[in-house]
């Protein structure tokens, strides 16, 4: 089933600090990890697709745009396709996980801002499964 999940996230704060956590959050698929940090709120890193792969999204600083769009046919996506346009903000911590059959893009929307990227395929199986379209592919509000 192809799918867009959100898993909500929560902070505690006392006079310790600040904890952010996800309860709900499974990791069992996950291989690797990566963390990313944009050198400029101008760039943009899109569009890479996965026909099985799975990803999982989280802003561990700042916030970012992440649009996503379903696609059609890998080899020749449609131009058409609908763009779902989401924000991933640290002070409202939530996961997105983006099931196999999307393709994605993000960009930072503050300075320093950390995105953290799951996913449940080695970087030898991602290299397989590795779709990537020019910027202009899908019409999109960064």
């Amino acid at each position: 089933m192809i799918e867009v999940q959100i898993i909500a996230g929560n902070i505690y704060s006392d006079n310790r600090g600040e904890l952010t956590f996800f309860n709900t959050l499974n990791l069992d698929q996950v291989k690797r990890f990566y963390h990313i940090a944009p050198n400029s709120t101008e760039t943009i890193r899109a569009w890479q697709g996965h026909l099985k792969e799975n990803k999982w999204f989280y802003c561990t600083a700042g916030a970012f745009i992440l649009n996503l769009v379903e696609v059609d046919n890998f080899d020749n996506p449609s131009k058409e396709l609908p763009v779902k346009h989401m924000i991933l903000d640290s002070s409202n911590p939530k996961i997105i996980h983006v099931s196999g059959g999307y393709a994605s893009g993000f960009k930072s929307i503050y300075e320093n801002s950390k995105l953290m990227v799951f996913s449940n395929f080695t970087l030898e199986e991602s290299k397989g499964d590795d779709f990537r379209y020019p910027l202009d592919t899908w019409s999109v509000n960064w």
